[in-house]
């Protein structure tokens, strides 16, 4: 990348073959360059003297001022106070929409009128969950300008009332339904033709066929908690088999979302993550299966490519089984299977409580209420509800 700010030309590699990556970086670089711009003149008098003359400085724009929160949250990143998911997150709504809107207005020109044509473009197409966080990275700009003394106070924000829409959670019988077809696919190839699967869903020929690897996701998620992005990082050395009273795994994940606790995991988690290693261990050219080695699709270096190839294949299983949508419409995803998760814990756990399952999920008790227990039943707890407690006996 090359751009030209205050007489000067700066050239930067971006360090990366994608052309998305690469802008973002490029803008990010050139906001930076224009929020640091000095505010002072400096030249020298006829006799050689520096003299240094105050000059009004220019009102930065929301695309520097974006620049500069950005950094300091990139920097809270390295100090371990936001989590890298979190901050990839901001990125993707600053470039997504935020920026190509605001970029060259300035802080003052965010007014409640500029909000509130935002949140009706947004609504089009997004759920209001996903509009309120782009509010909250509009108003993570808009308070850093209030700090750099750019703004005097905050615009007052439209009022989003969330609308909760749990990603439909699978039922105990609808869960074996993809498993069986997950085995049943394997080795078969999809049914798009190539050139619709790169176009469309960027996956390459080669990982067209569906791999063993999707069956081991499929019950390892919902034996496990995990999050789908945790099946592009998790490795073996992330990994521990423990013997006790209970056999388990101890899963010690890189930090999501502000949760480092570990995560143990039910029985059927032990006997899938065995098969995986036997698998990549035996079976592969080389061994895949060493402490450096990913658990899922391990062949593939581009850890974002080989989640995009599993969903492309998860895809396809449940529009073989008709079990793409929920019994209210929600459509489903690789997510749905964390949702199964905590559900069947609520559901068949005996006398699990919301705070242990929420810290093992690395959650909170008020999101597993909210998204997680608000599409269960009474009927479903029939049992429960019907139960009665033991008379005391007379001493």
């Amino acid at each position: 990348m090359r751009c030209w700010v205050g007489g000067h030309t700066y050239k930067r590699s971006t360090k990366t073959q994608s052309l998305r990556s690469a802008q973002s970086f490029a803008r990010v670089f050139y906001e930076q360059l224009v929020a640091k711009q000095y505010k002072h003149l400096h030249y020298a008098d006829t006799a050689g003297a520096e003299i240094v003359q105050q000059v009004t400085p220019k009102q930065l724009t929301f695309g520097a001022l974006a620049a500069q929160m950005f950094a300091n949250e990139q920097a809270r990143t390295e100090r371990m106070e936001f989590s890298l998911g979190s901050l990839q997150v901001l990125r993707n709504r600053l470039d997504a929409h935020i920026l190509p809107r605001w970029a060259s207005k300035t802080a003052l020109q965010i007014d409640y009128k500029a909000l509130l044509e935002f949140t009706q473009f947004l609504s089009a197409n997004m759920s209001s969950t996903t509009i309120s966080q782009y509010l909250v990275a509009v108003r993570k700009v808009l308070s850093h300008a209030i700090a750099v003394g750019e703004l005097a106070q905050l615009p007052v924000f439209p009022r989003i009332k969330i609308v909760s829409n749990p990603r439909g959670a699978f039922t105990p019988s609808q869960y074996w339904q993809i498993m069986r077809a997950a085995r049943k696919l394997r080795g078969e190839t999809h049914p798009d033709a190539q050139s619709t699967a790169r176009s469309s869903y960027m996956v390459r020929a080669a990982q067209q066929t569906l791999p063993p690897d999707l069956a081991w996701a499929i019950g390892f998620m919902v034996n496990s908690f995990i999050r789908p992005s945790d099946l592009k990082t998790l490795k073996h050395k992330h990994v521990e088999v423990v013997r006790a009273n209970n056999t388990y795994l101890r899963l010690t994940l890189p930090k999501t979302k502000s949760h480092d606790k570990p995560i143990v995991t039910l029985y059927p988690a032990v006997r899938i993550y065995q098969k995986i290693s036997k698998h990549y261990a035996t079976f592969a050219v080389d061994n895949l299966a060493t402490q450096d080695d990913y658990l899922f699709l391990p062949k593939l270096a581009d850890r974002n490519y080989a989640l995009r190839v599993l969903s492309y294949h998860f895809n396809w299983v449940l529009e073989y089984t008709s079990l793409k949508f929920g019994a209210n419409a929600q459509q489903r995803s690789l997510y749905s299977l964390r949702h199964s998760a905590i559900t069947f814990r609520l559901l068949y756990g005996q006398g699990i409580d919301l705070l242990t399952l929420a810290r093992n999920a690395r959650t909170s008790v008020e999101v597993i209420n909210n998204h997680y227990a608000s599409s269960m039943t009474a009927e479903q707890n029939i049992g429960l509800l019907q139960s009665r407690r033991k008379p005391h006996s007379a001493a």
